[in-house]
């Protein structure tokens, strides 16, 4: 996700040091990341205490943690203030609390203005959206609906969204997606903690249990080259798409976000508005029945719509990577500015 943008960074104007925390696999992203950064620092083997004192020799100016509240966190370093400017970005998307964290990389879309006293951090907000992707993202070889397990003909509606975020009322409305279009399916991330749960569940809506079709986990490159066989991307709220919804629109598959009110709400909504589809943005949940049943019994809207999105692919702000970057340094400088100023964070960026 970030790997075009830390390579596309001005090496005249910034010295990038990297602190990881996280075993290494040996595989290539692990490779790449390490040759993004003017020093590779592992830190998997330091306590907190000691991780934060190399940060602070290192005088560091703008920390950056790209973790937040996830698993195998390492963000109670900040507590230690080992840099004057510290920065929530990318990996947690809410706010971290307390006093030790001075700005959240957002967008004004996720974050809207009066929602800033429900963050411990000031806004630095990036004119699009606040997530990069990139436009050199590989897709792997086609393939077909035969070898992913899906029938030759009906509709495929599709989510690779965590099972987790699966809610019972967003279930409800697939389900009934399902009854009123015969023939169709629906497409998730294989989970054996929630399968047969969810046939279950499906079954109990009247929906038989073979038409919840299960994907396996995948590298990224086939990945994308399965997902470009979905029809329509169904997200799940109040917990959006993030990653995957990113992926689902660069391979040119339509999605239908309903848009909540926290951060973690409006991901999806944030990245429809970077490639220019405003209209695939549903303000609540009877809406976003209404949406994706409409584009699923109109061929031709949905043709026309997975055709702007084809169109906008290259051209669109969500996947230009230079000009994403050239705006992160512009947030960055700003910062920067500001503390030799002597001056408090406050929100900057994009109004």
């Amino acid at each position: 996700m970030i790997a075009e943008t830390l390579e596309g960074h001005d090496r005249d104007r910034f010295e990038l040091y990297a602190y990881s925390c996280g075993a290494d696999d040996g595989g290539r992203m692990r490779r790449r990341m390490e040759q993004c950064f003017d020093r590779f620092i592992d830190l998997v083997e330091l306590s907190i205490a000691d991780c934060a004192k190399v940060i602070y020799a290192d005088r560091i100016d703008i920390l950056i943690d790209l973790k937040g509240y996830t698993k195998n966190t390492r963000t109670e370093i900040l507590t230690y203030r080992p840099a004057p400017i510290q920065v929530n970005y990318l990996g947690y998307p809410g706010t971290l609390g307390g006093d030790f964290c001075d700005y959240i990389i957002t967008d004004n879309y996720v974050t809207p203005p009066a929602s800033a006293g429900d963050y411990s951090e000031a806004f630095a907000c990036l004119p699009d959206s606040y997530q990069p992707h990139g436009c050199a993202v590989a897709i792997g070889k086609p393939t077909n609906r035969a070898q992913e397990g899906l029938p030759a003909e009906g509709f495929v509606f599709c989510c690779f969204n965590q099972a987790y975020k699966i809610m019972p009322k967003m279930f409800d409305l697939w389900c009934r997606l399902l009854f009123v279009t015969p023939g169709s399916v629906l497409w998730l991330l294989n989970n054996q903690q929630a399968k047969g749960q969810l046939r279950n569940e499906a079954l109990q809506r009247g929906i038989s249990p073979e038409r919840l079709i299960f994907a396996d986990e995948l590298p990224q490159a086939e990945h994308l080259a399965r997902l470009s066989l979905a029809d329509l991307v169904l997200d799940t709220a109040p917990y959006n798409a993030h990653t995957t919804a990113s992926d689902a629109l660069w391979v040119g598959v339509p999605l239908v976000t309903c848009v909540g009110e926290t951060f973690a709400a409006r991901v999806a909504g944030s990245l429809l508005q970077a490639v220019e589809l405003e209209e695939l943005i549903a303000e609540d949940m009877e809406a976003y029945y209404a949406l994706a049943l409409a584009l699923t019994g109109d061929p031709q809207r949905l043709a026309d719509t997975r055709r702007k999105l084809q169109q906008k692919r290259l051209s669109a702000p969500l996947f230009d990577s230079t000009a994403y970057t050239n705006h992160l340094e512009t947030l960055y400088q700003a910062m920067w500015d500001r503390h030799l100023a002597g001056k408090l964070p406050v929100a900057i960026g994009s109004r």
